[in-house]
């Protein structure tokens, strides 16, 4: 007697690299080892395409840009192709341009899964927010469950009035791999970095959802309390070009890399200044190095850090002098620090490994 067929879930996925992209990995990764047959439809050559084919799901190409433009309606064709050749039972769009285009092509044909991984409507102003928002509420009748990375994306959703069954997984992270060896002195010598100097690593896509601009401005303020202090911010995007031109010499370009752990094992502290988010990836890596994160106060901040952390830790978005003076504040602290970093790390690989929340979407998907 013939094995019944696997279940087959497609993911949908934009942008290919960063944050995402390694969210996408690790789920295709557990669906895999539960049983499931994947497929992950992304942009060509990217870090999700390359990773997801390691981890033993199926690859298929998926041309698409980062926002909405003349480019949707074939878009659209292409994933509405790829669901008749795939035949999934379930498709799993992620973020606001996958979640467009998918949701689009299905239209509840084949059961629908969304993950936003920060609403759209975040991320703009005025009347293209509020037609965001209209979008969502509508495209919630072809969702049959939504799945947010954080409690406090769920409410922002509720409150948007997007009516849907609702699911919050928190992302993870693989707690072994950052933990690794913890050796400063070492990382600092590989990246070819001054032994001594007290230094801030921001590990982050160069746009304006990340805040590097806001970060700069309170650079300044930083050097002033901490003369020595440098600041790297690893990785790339669309805002490099002036951030370099807005920053002094104790600035480091380090450029996109395919590992920030070492990073975060140089770095005496950690900040991610956000405009908005879902539930960031890049301050739980921090933490599980064993490093205290600056965050400011979006989606998931508060549920990410340790408990007590946030007078410390925690700041409003959009204000470098509360930026500045967090900062400040830890570099001339170096015991509070490395108390702050272990309680962190303990936190994190309680709470925020990946395993767990692979396996938790896993559920779901088979739910």
């Amino acid at each position: 007697m013939p094995s019944p067929p696997l279940f087959t879930a497609l993911h949908v996925v934009q942008p290919g690299d960063g944050g995402v992209a390694r969210v996408v990995a690790d789920v295709a990764a557990a669906q895999v080892s539960s049983g499931m047959r994947v497929a992950v439809a992304c942009p060509p050559g990217t870090e999700l395409a390359a990773a997801a084919r390691a981890h033993g799901a199926e690859v298929h190409p998926w041309r698409a840009g980062r926002e909405p433009g003349r480019g949707l309606v074939a878009e659209s064709l292409r994933v509405a192709r790829l669901v008749d050749a795939v035949r999934p039972d379930l498709v799993h769009a992620h973020s606001a341009k996958a979640g467009l285009a998918a949701r689009l092509a299905v239209r509840g044909r084949v059961p629908t899964v969304y993950q936003p991984h920060a609403w759209s409507f975040e991320a703009v102003g005025g009347p293209a927010a509020a037609l965001a928002r209209r979008w969502e509420r509508w495209a919630a009748r072809w969702t049959d469950r939504v799945i947010c990375v954080s409690d406090a994306e769920r409410r922002r959703g509720e409150g948007a009035g997007v009516r849907a069954a609702w699911s919050v997984v928190h992302n993870g992270v693989d707690t072994a791999r950052f933990a690794g060896a913890a050796d400063r002195a070492a990382a600092r010598a590989a990246l070819g970095l001054p032994a001594a100097d007290p230094l801030v690593v921001c590990v982050a896509r160069l746009c304006r959802q990340k805040g590097q601009d806001d970060l700069l401005r309170a650079w300044d303020a930083v050097r002033r309390r901490v003369p020595a202090a440098r600041l790297a911010l690893v990785g790339d995007g669309p805002e490099a070009g002036a951030l370099r031109a807005a920053a002094d010499g104790s600035v480091l370009f380090a450029g996109a890399v395919a590992d920030p752990a070492p990073w975060y094992r140089a770095a005496d502290l950690a900040v991610l200044p956000s405009r908005w988010e879902g539930l960031a990836l890049a301050p739980l890596e921090a933490m599980a190095a064993g490093r205290p994160v600056v965050v400011t106060d979006v989606d998931g901040a508060r549920e990410s850090l340790p408990p007590g952390q946030e007078p410390y830790c925690l700041v409003r978005p959009g204000d470098p002098e509360a930026l500045a003076g967090a900062l400040a504040a830890l570099l001339q602290r170096p015991v509070l620090r490395a108390e702050l970093g272990r309680r962190a790390q303990r936190h994190v690989r309680e709470r925020f490994d990946v395993r767990r929340a692979g396996a938790a979407i896993a559920d779901v998907a088979l739910g």
